[in-house]
């Protein structure tokens, strides 16, 4: 073997003696939070997982995607322009608010950060506000007596929702919340008429998720590549890429960008005229109680609005998911017909012994 020179470096040392030093100073709690999820961030990308990095720096996998998405939200923040005060209060404490803005725009990050420090919400309120601000960005045109600014769009929700509730107790405070964000002086007397109209408006649902569970192994089905028909050549056979699946969907990836995924051939997927798949995270969507990976088809072919469906519209240049309660002003770009939760499995090392199974 070659021996290096002696200035020179061996990169998987350099490499190692960098990670090293990260989760050192993680267990050391060394640095500030936006700090923490910085390195986090690149031990992952180094091969770390979650778990490795837990019993390494007592960080847990939930904190340490909180850290980690909230530092990007901050950094984010920071090229948009924020205030200085709000800056140096989220760099100190916070991770758990920015990580609620995480599916609005950069913009609109800077704005609703600068909003929420200045009322001192919570991380529950932060994410109603978040909503709010994502609901209100798909108005092609500004609700009468309400403006762009963040405040106005949280307001704007209050007096929507206080419309909508015929409970007085509960009607009272979305007025009092929409009147401590209002931000105009238009928005605030929209709100201010509620205390004296009590004419309800009716609330529509929204509709069921249509989330499915892949429950056995025959469901999920491997992909083979195709040679082709004999007679073939062994150069026929060489040609062929190596797949490699990548889990929880065994998804695979050939040579070049375009990759497939295996589905059971369920009869709305048969249904389905143009289906497309998009890898994501369920907390994408409303009321879930655990996070984890999902794909979500979504049929390009049917752009026309129901009220008993959700659709992929785009936002800020990104794809987003979206239920409109009423016909919506912007394109929408295909209708979600099924969310696929991955197959849970006890134990992954179990299910490869068919012995053990078999006992």
């Amino acid at each position: 073997m070659t021996d290096l020179p002696p200035n020179a470096q061996n990169p998987e040392n350099t490499n190692n003696d960098v990670a090293q030093e990260l989760l050192r100073k993680l267990r050391q709690k060394q640095g500030n939070w936006v700090e923490w999820g910085t390195a986090i961030a690149s031990l992952q990308k180094t091969g770390y997982n979650p778990q490795e990095i837990f019993e390494a720096t007592g960080f847990e996998p939930i904190q340490q995607n909180q850290v980690i998405v909230g530092s990007q939200v901050y950094n984010s923040l920071e090229k948009f322009g924020v205030s200085e005060a709000t800056r140096s209060h989220y760099s100190a404490r916070g991770s758990d608010v920015l990580y609620e803005l995480r599916l609005l725009t950069q913009e609109e990050r800077a704005a609703a950060a600068e909003l929420i420090f200045i009322h001192k919400v919570d991380a529950d309120e932060a994410r109603e506000v978040a909503k709010a601000i994502k609901e209100f960005s798909y108005f092609r045109t500004l609700p009468e007596g309400f403006s762009s600014h963040p405040g106005d769009a949280v307001a704007h929700q209050a007096w929507k929702l206080a419309r909508q509730n015929s409970d007085l107790q509960e009607r009272s405070r979305l007025i009092a919340k929409g009147l401590r964000f209002a931000h105009t002086p238009a928005a605030r007397k929209q709100i201010e008429q509620l205390l004296t109209d009590f004419t309800t408006v009716p609330k529509r649902p929204a509709p069921i998720l249509p989330f499915y569970r892949l429950e056995s192994e025959e469901q999920l089905p491997r992909i083979v590549p195709v040679v082709g028909e004999f007679p073939v050549s062994a150069q026929d056979l060489q040609s062929v890429p190596v797949i490699t699946e990548i889990e929880p969907f065994r998804m695979v990836k050939f040579a070049g960008e375009q990759a497939w995924v295996p589905l059971p051939g369920w009869q709305v997927l048969l249904a389905a005229e143009d289906p497309v798949a998009i890898l994501a995270s369920s907390d994408r969507f409303p009321n879930q109680s655990r996070t984890e990976p999902v794909v979500i088809v979504v049929d390009r072919a049917q752009r026309q609005w129901d009220v008993s469906n959700y659709f992929v519209v785009e936002n800020a240049g990104e794809l987003d998911f979206q239920w409109f309660e009423t016909e919506p002003e912007i394109p929408l770009l295909g209708r979600i017909i099924i969310i696929v939760r991955a197959k849970k499995i006890l134990d992954e090392e179990l299910t490869k012994d068919s012995w053990q199974i078999d006992e």
